[in-house]
């Protein structure tokens, strides 16, 4: 059995640098916004210059100059490269599969309600939580309501959480097959509901009402899928 205090040791790393790395994104964010406002006024109008929505098409950048092109596909790499320094953390916290995969998930989610914390404090935004936000571009624009990814965040770091306690513990949780096929399914409908309006949403529309059935379906299809997977461990002769 590890020590407890490692396990405290790790969680409290992964936080120091999940909530550290949510400022930074949040400061890139801000920065983003005073560079693009000029161009979301030249199209839209001064009011709106700070505003998220609709999007600038890539034919409005391209009409401004090469380099906002440049721009997109520099945001998209850094993109990437979040998701790689998460993932190259969360590797330091565990040498196998299941234990690198929870501290994944744990050092996402704070990042991620982290940036909003942080947004929050820096730009006054958003007002709510029901206001729509970009998530991500990688493959496509992914939009929602910001309450939709905290919800998700929230779900990954008690997942995680729970996964890392139990291999502490010296009581792994084991995914069966149909556990996983569970998990999958229900984050394949997450992303859809994410995913689903970025036709309209890229070419310069406004965002259609969000699929909440749909979210929360996929939400419950993988929370359940986890939850049976983590009762079968607790008791495997069941």
């Amino acid at each position: 059995m590890k020590s407890k205090t490692q396990l405290w040791r790790v969680i409290a790393g992964l936080i120091l640098f999940s909530a550290a790395f949510g400022y930074v994104e949040a400061a890139v964010v801000a920065y983003l916004r005073s560079i693009y406002a000029p161009l979301r006024a030249y199209f839209f109008s001064a009011e709106r210059a700070n505003e998220l929505f609709p999007l600038l098409s890539l034919a409005q950048l391209r009409a401004l100059g090469p380099e906002n092109l440049t721009r997109v596909r520099i945001e998209l790499d850094r993109e990437l490269a979040t998701l790689l320094m998460l993932a190259g953390v969360a590797l330091t916290a565990g040498r196998k599969l299941r234990e690198w995969v929870a501290a994944f998930l744990v050092c996402f989610g704070i990042w991620d309600i982290t940036f909003y914390l942080f947004l929050r404090a820096l730009l006054h935004w958003p007002a709510s939580l029901l206001t729509w936000d970009i998530l991500f571009l990688l493959p496509v624009p992914w939009t929602g309501p910001v309450l939709a990814p905290v919800i998700v965040s929230a779900s990954m770091i008690v997942s995680g959480l729970i996964v890392m306690w139990r291999e502490y513990d010296n009581r792994p949780v084991h995914l069966t097959s149909s556990g996983w096929t569970g998990i999958f399914l229900g984050g394949a409908i997450v992303f859809a509901a994410f995913i689903w309006d970025f036709p309209n949403t890229a070419n310069g529309g406004n965002p259609n009402p969000f699929h909440w059935v749909f979210f929360f379906s996929g939400e419950a299809i993988g929370l359940s899928s986890f939850g049976r997977s983590l009762r079968s461990s607790q008791h495997p002769n069941r």
